[in-house]
């Protein structure tokens, strides 16, 4: 990754950003609305949290045929992507909850995603949100070398079938953060000095990191074999659901930045960009499935990546509506609007992407 950030242009001579904040402003003052969640976040909190614990008391308290039991950690990595994308996500934000309180307790839900909140911020909130899809400092467009996301990464040979394996890969998000990534992200960020707020010292961090995860290992592993649950049918329940959960979430990211539709900007030789901020993000993101209220509903908003990452600040059960005054403002204004009407249009963008990302470049 390069250490020195690339700048964004200070000049919108069409004022879009200050017409799209205003309206956006206006529709929640004449609506009297709070720009953070209401009790439909609060119920789908209640639902996600029942859909990845529950059957993991029922686990630990019935012996269930091997089918079932199968079926349960399934349904725990569904509930493990849906309180990563609808509650944590939000609250790591702070638009979960005006009280910030209750934002640092539902952003804590990513310590039971097996992720660490400082890490995630920072890759998350201040490297991915702020140079969305630039090589080099979006650590999102980063997979080791086995897939090439961006026309800037090196290629390999290998590169030409990721449009095949890249998804038996991207099952493996959530369960790499258990093992590896925390580690080698702290170390990284601890030596570049980034931070989400206050830099906290490196041995609170350490021993945060530390703690965390031992009692992760705890409740997910050793706990149920020390119920008397077979090893192996714990490592594997354990493997399943982490696979689940990394395949939803890894998709759900891939179909909003990872598409021939959008950008991959680079800054010039001074380490500018050309647009500002605002409008690199049309740019850069794409929407999917807008008109679909289960997956709008199940992706805590994602499939709304536009309205997000223009307003990270406001919770995802505002983007539908917002999505309109986005949408019309960025048209005025003669801007790109990328969005795909289903999210089977928007998988097989992707894929099809991967496949050209995938080709031997041309020799200059």
């Amino acid at each position: 990754m390069n250490v020195n950030p690339p700048v964004f242009s200070k000049t919108d001579s069409i004022k879009f950003f200050r017409t799209l904040t205003k309206r956006v402003n206006d529709y929640f003052k004449d609506n009297n609305l709070k720009k953070t969640g209401n009790w439909k976040l609060h119920l789908k909190t209640i639902i996600m949290f029942s859909l990845y614990l529950a059957p993991y008391f029922v686990l630990l308290t019935l012996h269930l045929p091997v089918w079932a039991q199968l079926l349960l950690t399934i349904v725990m990595g569904v509930g493990m992507a849906g309180i990563g994308m609808n509650v944590m996500h939000d609250a790591n934000h702070g638009s979960y909850s005006s009280k910030n309180w209750l934002n640092k307790i539902m952003g804590g839900s990513m310590y039971l995603l097996a992720g660490n909140v400082n890490n995630w911020q920072v890759q998350h909130n201040v490297l991915h949100h702020t140079y969305t899809n630039i090589h080099g400092h979006d650590e999102d467009l980063e997979a080791g070398r086995i897939i090439r996301f961006s026309k800037s990464a090196d290629w390999m040979w290998i590169h030409k079938f990721q449009h095949y394996y890249s998804i038996f890969l991207y099952g493996l998000l959530t369960f790499n953060w258990a093992i590896t990534t925390d580690i080698k992200q702290m170390r990284r960020y601890i030596k570049r000095g980034l931070s989400y707020g206050k830099f906290q010292s490196p041995v609170k961090q350490w021993t945060i990191l530390a703690v965390t995860k031992i009692i992760y290992v705890s409740v997910w592993l050793v706990l149920p074999m020390a119920l008397g649950i077979t090893w192996w049918k714990v490592l594997i329940g354990f493997f399943v659901m982490h696979y689940v959960a990394g395949l939803i979430l890894s998709i759900v990211f891939q179909l909003a930045h990872i598409v021939e539709e959008t950008d991959n900007p680079l800054p010039n030789e001074l380490g500018e960009m050309e647009n500002t901020w605002a409008i690199h993000q049309l740019y850069t993101t794409a929407n999917f499935a807008p008109k679909n209220r289960f997956v709008n509903w199940f992706t805590g908003g994602l499939n709304h990546q536009i309205e997000h990452h223009i307003f990270p600040n406001i919770s995802h059960v505002h983007y539908r509506k917002i999505a309109e005054i986005v949408k019309q403002t960025a048209s005025e204004h003669n801007l790109p609007y990328h969005e795909f009407k289903t999210m089977s249009a928007a998988v097989a963008a992707h894929f099809k992407h991967l496949k050209e990302l995938g080709m031997k470049p041309a020799l200059n």
